[in-house]
């Protein structure tokens, strides 16, 4: 079967032989697959990484010990927990010490034709919901997760910083959740796509609010996002941080130390609500798409992914 390997820099389409299923996993049929920033970043060189990537995807169940999951479209958790440690006793499996991370750490991504994962970490996506918006299932589960890590007050706005496509579902996400948002970008027409879905968007650069805002989340993608986002809170206030940047990010601590900011990592979030929210179809990800690839065609994929301006780029199944 086809797979996507990246490593030193390059993107090759390789044949890998289909996986084996084990007890209690299901071997999954890929339909679709976005390329995401930390895919990206893999290709850069984050993490050493040399694989197969991905962790967005939907697809259809081939094989599964639970048979009413065969031949259902599904997305997938990307953390592989051992299920025995205190943190997946505690229910936060994502935080287990000896996990895999689908397409990160020591587990073959989603850029291959039959996926394994197991059964546990699988969501069936509701039959309204069309491939192409299931597989933004995982980002915007994440973006959901700065609301059960941070209270916000009513009344209070939120500055969302990045206009990419993780900054776009946050911005969108926490609209449509009913907050106040403030969506700061540095490309007009990204910002449309916030602006139609209500959120007030403003275009980054020159001079930006000073201690404005009790919450910042940073989604830049780019080393100096956090400085910024540091200036823009208040003190006291929160940073959200959700960049994964390859390489080492300068941060002067003092503003951190003397207004008492507080700077709060944020990853995974929870799918099922990550599903009603695309039910509900009160998100812009149609214009999120900028181009679809099949698989075979991953090396322009990539390619496609980094010019600028591109948002979204999909890898489909073979003959899909």
């Amino acid at each position: 079967m086809l797979a996507v390997r990246i490593e030193n820099g390059s993107v090759k389409v390789i044949e890998v032989p289909k996986p084996r299923r084990k007890k209690g996993w299901a071997l999954v049929r890929l339909r679709c697959a976005g390329i995401c920033n930390t895919d990206v970043e893999l290709l850069r060189g984050y993490y050493g990484f040399a694989g197969i990537a991905g962790h967005e995807f939907v697809g259809e169940v081939v094989e599964a010990d639970q048979k009413r999951l065969v031949g259902k479209r599904v997305v997938g958790e990307i953390n592989i927990a051992c299920g025995k440690c205190g943190w997946c006793a505690s229910g936060m499996k994502r935080h287990c010490s000896r996990r895999s991370v689908l397409g990160i750490v020591a587990h073959p991504g989603a850029f291959r034709e039959i996926i394994d994962l197991p059964e546990e970490n699988l969501h069936v996506v509701p039959d309204n919901v069309p491939d192409e918006h299931a597989v933004f299932t995982e980002p915007v589960a994440a973006a959901g997760e700065i609301l059960d890590q941070v209270r916000i007050p009513t009344g209070d706005t939120v500055a969302v910083l990045g206009d990419g496509k993780l900054g776009l579902l946050i911005a969108q996400v926490m609209a449509v959740c009913g907050l106040k948002v403030e969506h700061f970008g540095r490309h007009p027409q990204k910002l449309r796509i916030s602006k139609k879905a209500g959120v007030r968007t403003r275009v980054a650069g020159g001079r930006m609010p000073r201690a404005a805002y009790q919450i910042v989340v940073e989604a830049t993608g780019s080393p100096s996002g956090l400085k910024q986002a540091i200036e823009m809170v208040e003190p006291r206030g929160v940073v959200v941080m959700k960049s994964t940047v390859h390489g080492d990010v300068p941060v002067d601590t003092a503003p951190v130390v003397v207004n008492e900011i507080t700077l709060l990592g944020s990853r995974c979030g929870r799918f099922e609500p990550a599903i009603r929210v695309i039910e509900s179809g009160k998100l812009r990800l149609d214009e999120m798409i900028s181009a679809r690839y099949p698989i075979s065609e991953a090396p322009a994929a990539f390619q496609k992914a980094v010019e600028p301006g591109v948002i979204k780029v999909l890898l489909t199944a073979s003959g899909r």
